[in-house]
Parts: C-alpha cells; structure tokens; sequence
C-alpha cells in the first residue's frame, strides 16, 4: 500500500491512546518501519522517561523530545508514535509537518481505565487521576486538533480496527 509514497506517519494523542500498539499494526500494513519515540528517548539517554523527568524536569525532558523528534523526521516509511506532550512545543510542530499528523482521540474515561494501574507515566504520579487526564486533555486538545486527521477511538474498538480506521481515511486528507 503505497498512498503515503514514503511520508511519515506522526501519531498524537493522550498517553494511553494506543499510539504505540496502533503504530506497530500501522506500519505493519503499510511495510513502514515503525519508531516508538519515548523508547529512542529512553535508548538515546540511558535513563527511563520516568528518571528523565526526575533529573532533568519536565522542560528538559521536553527539549530531549524535540531533538529525538528532529532526528527522527529526517527518515521516511516510518510510523511514529510520539508522547502525548509532544504537542506543546511550538517547533516539534514543524517536525510533525514533515509527515501526516494523526491524532488518536480517546474519550478521558477510557484512558483512565488503561491508566489506572499504569505506574510509569511521570506526570500521573500522586494525583487524582481522572482529573488530571480531564485537565491534561483540555489543555492539549486545541493542539490535537491541528491534526491532519482525527480519529476518534471507542472501547471496543481493536487496535487493529482503529488502525484500519487510520488507513481507510488516509486518502481522505492526501493532496
């Protein structure tokens, strides 16, 4: 299935939206590669995204972020799934530009209930977990709607399903 011919796949959304399991399934059907960019973080560093923030604070995490990002988007056939604060910094945008950007959008009480038991993700840590994926989400959603595409994820829905759904309106956004 050439209808990227080549492009870079970038996918936002929320931590727990699937990106990484979706991108894998992605660019499996598109014979892309695929590229986890908190894992080329984590690798790149030596230190977990947890241990990063501890060190370095969200703001350096945010800077290591976009340098990965820079590197990452000089390679093509790849499916990208980036951390969901990727968003906020007003250059990884121009990063994202470099592909087609796809927001996989999880209503907040679907991802508390993937996050719920999740321990890893720094920014969850001692807080009223609803309420922060609630503020989280509004803070970024006028960012993840800068997407090219949204696609909007529901419960029952396979990972394999939604990446189906992601293909299928692919075509719908390409010039």
């Amino acid at each position: 299935m050439s209808i990227l011919k080549g492009v870079n796949l970038y996918l936002i959304g929320m931590m727990g939206a699937g990106k990484t399991t979706v991108g894998r399934e992605l660019a499996k059907q598109l014979s892309y590669g695929f590229v986890d960019a908190d894992n080329v973080i984590e690798q790149s560093t030596g230190r977990s995204i947890n241990q990063l923030f501890a060190l370095e604070g969200e703001a350096g995490f945010r800077q290591i972020e976009s340098d990965v990002l820079a590197q990452i988007c000089a390679f093509t056939k790849l499916v990208i799934s980036t951390g969901g604060g990727v968003i906020l910094q007003q250059k990884n945008w121009s990063y994202l530009r470099h592909g087609l950007i796809v927001w996989l959008d999880v209503p907040v009480e679907l991802l508390y209930t993937r996050l719920a038991e999740d321990t890893t993700r720094p920014l969850l840590q001692d807080v009223d977990l609803k309420q922060k994926l609630r503020s989280l989400f509004e803070q970024r959603q006028p960012l993840y709607n800068q997407a090219d595409l949204r696609i909007s994820v529901s419960e029952e829905e396979t990972p394999t399903k939604v990446a189906r759904k992601v293909l299928e309106a692919i075509p719908t956004v390409l010039k």
